[in-house]
């Protein structure tokens, strides 16, 4: 594999350093997608994108689950405003505290 440029491991780095609001606003649209695709039935796939980004952001297995089982884009809104919320009261601290 070939070793990164200097610019490419500040790329990186960047991407690292702003995931959790990334991963925030990742979900943020998904919910837009699912209050659209609610009339057409159940969008697995996009709940499955959702369940990943959660993942990635460090929300709690348990909680995820919770969201993901209800499939309520509602829910995940209040949550995203909670995460949201909370990233900005914290920023720079360890994601883990979801």
């Amino acid at each position: 594999m070939a070793e990164l440029s200097r610019h490419q491991k500040k790329i990186v780095d960047r991407y690292y350093t702003h995931r959790d609001t990334i991963m925030l606003t990742k979900l943020q649209e998904l919910v837009t997608e699912l209050y659209l695709a609610k009339a057409k039935g159940t969008p697995h796939a996009l709940w499955k994108r959702a369940r990943t980004a959660m993942k990635n952001l460090g929300v709690k297995p348990s909680l995820m689950d919770h969201i993901i089982d209800r499939q309520s884009p509602e829910i995940l809104a209040r949550n995203i405003q909670q995460w949201l919320k909370e990233s900005r009261g914290a920023q720079g601290s360890d994601s883990s505290r979801r």
